[in-house]
């Protein structure tokens, strides 16, 4: 990353004794979209609300292209409408007495911009949202999609150097979510802004961003792509919060050329991981983690390596597969099968679990 546009700098933030915040850092580069994910409660929504500064952090600093938006040291806070930000909240906060044309304006009259420069940058943005036609419309005669474009339309028209989304597509249904994140990234991408958000979904978050910084109880757990949480989280909050993983107990036997041997359970059903081993584990219980779509059940359960028998307890049919509950020595399994295997509930059926891709914790 090059010199970042946003750097929080060890902020806390609490409310009585509960600390919201606890010593976080972040560095934010320019253009990217990074996405501030986690549990209700973690913090995420907080940290937004100190950058867009409607709240003041405890201690700390927040600095935008290297200039001091809040500084405890030196005893500074730049209030929110000299931030230069732009935000989009939850609940769009769009006015119903004012059209969606007026609704935009706004930024730009507050600004005392000339009405010819207002109408300019006003009829620009529109027609970038997709509004065109219903500029004239009052606010409660708009759909919801159509509502979120009036929201980011009138928190870009006045140009900030971040945009902040705090959980912009709650209040959509499953498919004008999924169309309003493919259309607000092709937004980003044409005006180039460095989009902060905030969510707890993750499928939002991965789909999204590209970085996401997971967090836990006020403190960041992990900051990396979507692609190295999803592959390689750091801590077993990060592994469990971020995609599915099936867990498995299991007692590490012996390591032996970087691979472990593992019991499932209390059984003598053996599995092998390649995955980083736990030295110190051998002769322990830990975690065996896999996501469910890595393995492989029924027809896709070939060769002879790491390939076990297991009972099909349920089924889940999800449309594009099945998500299967498989006993396997008395360990419940979750694994993700194709439609084309035609399993039945009580079936016994072969299950392969690539060695590469079963991960250990301590338990």
């Amino acid at each position: 990353m090059d010199t970042p546009i946003l750097k929080l700098d060890h902020i806390v933030k609490s409310f009585g004794s509960f600390r919201a915040v606890d010593d976080l850092c972040l560095d934010i580069g320019k253009g990217e979209i990074f996405a501030l994910l986690g549990p209700s409660g973690c913090g995420k929504s907080t940290t937004l609300r100190q950058i867009a500064g409607l709240d003041q952090p405890d201690s700390g600093e927040i600095l935008l292209n290297d200039k001091p938006l809040f500084s405890s040291t030196r005893n500074m806070f730049v209030a929110a409408q000299k931030r230069n930000m732009g935000m989009v909240f939850q609940s769009y906060a769009i006015w119903p007495h004012l059209t969606v044309f007026e609704t935009v304006a706004y930024p730009l009259q507050v600004r005392n911009q000339s009405q010819a420069e207002i109408r300019e940058a006003v009829n620009a943005i529109i027609k970038l949202v997709g509004l065109e036609g219903v500029e004239n419309r009052p606010a409660p005669m708009l759909s919801g999609g159509q509502q979120q474009r009036v929201a980011l339309a009138r928190a870009l028209v006045y140009k900030p150097d971040v945009l902040l989304l705090d959980e912009p597509f709650s209040n959509l249904d499953k498919q004008l979510r999924e169309q309003m994140r493919g259309e607000l990234k092709l937004l980003q991408r044409r005006v180039g802004v460095t989009v902060i958000l905030v969510t707890h979904d993750q499928e939002e978050a991965l789909s999204l961003s590209d970085r996401i910084a997971v967090m836990n109880a006020g403190k960041v757990e992990q900051v990396g792509s979507p692609l190295e949480l999803y592959e390689n989280p750091a801590t077993p909050f990060v592994r469990d919060f971020i995609g599915h993983t099936t867990r498995i107990a299991a007692k590490v036997q012996q390591l032996r050329d970087g691979v472990a041997e593992i019991t499932i359970g209390d059984s003598s059903v053996t599995l092998r991981s390649s995955a980083p081993a736990l030295h110190d584990h051998v002769g322990k219980s830990v975690l065996a983690c896999i996501r469910p779509e890595h393995i492989r059940v029924g027809s896709a359960a070939v060769g002879t390596d790491n390939v076990v028998e297991g009972t099909v307890e349920t089924l889940l049919f999800l449309g594009d597969r099945y998500e299967c509950w498989l006993r396997i020595a008395n360990e419940m399994v979750v694994a993700y099968a194709a439609r084309r295997e035609r399993l039945t509930e009580g079936q016994r059926v072969k299950v392969h679990f690539p060695r590469e891709e079963l991960s250990l914790w301590p338990n």
